[in-house]
């Protein structure tokens, strides 16, 4: 017995195989979250010299009280490893959007702290990223499905938090 979707390979009977109707919306899915993205990341290099994940670092930060955040925590935010986190921090870091002070209750911690120039550059940025999204997505949507959106996505969420409680559930 072989597979339909991979003819080379034999069926495990107990595999839950996506249904066409499951397959096509889980490809629409990966297939709009890369070219969202890409678009995106385009957009905000273009208009603010900031790229993705620089946004995504400096909004985390804006975020918290003081515009301060623990390393680790920023990490789990982001859903980063640690090593990522670390060198993109760096890059920033050099870039005067960011910077770090020792924590006083661990000395082996760190925050990370939004800069004057960090905040100037978000302040920059967010305007027309947000009017991006706007246009790419929510203004093809009608207020029923973007609803309907939400409660995927904290469906989804809860889910993934069930299975990993490191996981974020705020859908940031």
């Amino acid at each position: 017995m072989t597979c339909q979707l991979f003819p080379y390979t034999g069926c495990v009977t107990d595999t839950r195989w996506l249904s066409e109707s499951e397959q096509r919306a889980w490809r629409a899915y990966l297939s709009v979250q890369a070219q969202l993205n890409a678009r995106l990341a385009r957009q905000m290099q273009a208009e603010s010299e900031l790229s993705l994940s620089d946004f995504e670092v400096l909004v985390h930060l804006t975020d918290t009280p003081n515009a301060r955040v623990r390393a680790f925590e920023l990490a789990r935010l982001l859903q980063w490893e640690k090593s990522r986190l670390s060198h993109h921090l760096a890059r920033m870091q050099r870039r005067g959007l960011v910077d770090r002070e020792e924590c006083p209750e661990d000395a082996r911690g760190a925050f990370i702290v939004i800069t004057p120039a960090g905040r100037a550059a978000i302040e920059r940025a967010a305007p027309a990223h947000v009017e991006a999204v706007r246009q790419l997505v929510f203004d093809v949507l009608t207020g029923e499905q973007v609803e309907a959106l939400r409660e995927i996505c904290e469906q989804v969420l809860t889910r993934l938090a069930d299975e990993d409680p490191r996981a974020e559930v705020s859908g940031t």
